[in-house]
């Protein structure tokens, strides 16, 4: 069996993986280019910052609801390579239309009226990329790897997606708007040019009738895809992980303002961490398990995150506000409660990222090959309606002035959820399992 390093050494990976990562890097640039300087150079009031965030978030989630579906099917039914340099070109357009929103957001014209929509906009249709091109990134694997290389496979691009996501929130950070303003466009002329290496993967088994109808083929896939009790309980699991994902990267920013009294940059340290963690997690969890498909560590490792949210709740609790302004990196770091706040949020991704790979390996692993594109768009439109879900529950409890800090409470109690739903997986498992 091939290891993690050798898979990165062959064009039947490679090109998928940087076109992914590429993206990734991409997407998470502009969008918290975006909601940075929106929260920070824009707004003043913690309702206000934490309502954008959420719509933010509500508006890159909503397609998945409305085009998994298609989506699922297109890639089943027609050559994944060829629909991804599609997607890809599309990126660019995309990304001059958010980037003329930034620009327009950095001189102060039009902010209300023309710049913020532009970027709304942009966002939701990077939504639409993401939406098309994230069953293929999964369903692709099993059809270019052996079996035993789907888990290192999946790991890989959860590990490289997340360190991508570190770079692109690191530059978020730190760099001017209008510097992102022309990154955005340059890396999607970059991901349209890897885009193009991916090798030829056809539609496996029977070409069937596309179903155009959103309502009908949305229903079909899922009840289709769930007929598998691991499969459904995979997707059950992975959506409950996500809904605890939105209520926490909604909080993010406007708590390291806020609560933490932090500047952007911290914030974007704060996601650097995450994105670090989840990284660490995907690949440990490879090693751990040697290569298995296996639910065996997900209930335990989904519990940790929880125990680690409320230790991060604790923290934040004790934290001392900055009376005289925001806080530096240098400043924050030197911060005696600075260390155990990182390691938390450290822990919660580490345990996160250990939860959530094997069970997206499940969705490729257990159905067959002409069928993996349309599990992970069922799981991707399950996943989105768990998200919108927690935007809108972010954006009640704010509305009602349940405390930010609060709110990360909520998110603690979601993992033992998903810890059931996890441990009646392993049990679908070991019942299935082969004699």
């Amino acid at each position: 069996m091939l290891t993690s390093t050798d898979l990165l050494t062959r064009r039947r990976f490679l090109p998928l993986f940087v076109t992914q990562v590429l993206g990734a890097f991409n997407d998470n640039l502009y969008k918290n280019a975006m909601v940075l300087f929106v929260v920070y150079a824009v707004y003043s009031s913690a309702a206000e910052e934490a309502m954008f965030s959420a719509v933010a978030q509500g508006l890159f989630t909503l397609p998945f609801v409305l085009f998994s579906a298609l989506s699922g099917q297109l890639a089943d039914m027609r050559d994944k390579a060829v629909i991804i340099r599609r997607v890809k070109l599309a990126e660019i357009g995309i990304m001059t239309v958010g980037a003329a929103g930034l620009v327009l957001a950095s001189v102060n014209f039009a902010v209300d009226s023309i710049a913020i929509p532009l970027l709304l906009l942009a966002l939701f249709a990077m939504g639409v990329h993401s939406t098309f091109f994230g069953p293929i990134k999964y369903a692709i694997l099993p059809q270019h790897l052996e079996r035993q290389e789907v888990l290192a496979g999946t790991g890989l691009v959860e590990a490289g997606t997340y360190l991508a996501i570190l770079a692109g929130t690191i530059l978020a950070g730190w760099i001017a708007v209008e510097i992102a303003a022309v990154l955005v466009i340059a890396l999607a002329v970059l991901g349209w040019f890897a885009g193009r290496q991916v090798p030829s993967a056809p539609a496996q088994g029977v070409v069937e009738p596309i179903d155009y109808n959103i309502w009908r083929s949305s229903i079909n896939v899922v009840k289709g895809s769930m007929q598998d009790a691991r499969v459904f309980y995979a997707i059950l699991a992975i959506s409950f992980f996500w809904t605890i994902g939105a209520v926490l990267f909604i909080e993010f920013p406007p708590l390291a303002k806020n609560v933490l009294t932090a500047s952007k940059e911290v914030a974007s340290l704060f996601l650097v961490v995450f994105s670090i963690g989840v990284a660490i997690g995907s690949v440990s969890i490879n090693a751990l398990l040697k290569g298995e498909v296996s639910a065996r560590y997900s209930p335990a490792s989904v519990v940790v995150m929880g125990l680690f949210v409320v230790a991060f709740h604790v923290v934040c609790r004790m934290w001392v506000p900055e009376a005289g302004g925001l806080y530096s990196v240098g400043e924050f770091i030197l911060l005696p409660l600075a260390a155990p706040l990182l390691l938390c949020l450290m822990g919660i991704a580490i345990a996160g990222g250990m939860f959530v790979v094997p069970l997206y390996a499940f969705l490729t692993t257990v159905v067959d090959k002409s069928q993996t594109a349309r599990t992970v768009a069922a799981n991707n439109l399950v996943n989105s309606f768990a998200m919108v879900g927690g935007s809108a529950l972010a954006m009640a409890l704010n509305a009602i002035n349940v405390s930010i800090v609060d709110q990360l409470l909520l998110a603690a109690a979601m993992s033992l959820i998903s810890a059931w739903l996890g441990w009646i997986l392993y049990q679908a498992e070991l019942r299935l399992a082969p004699a």
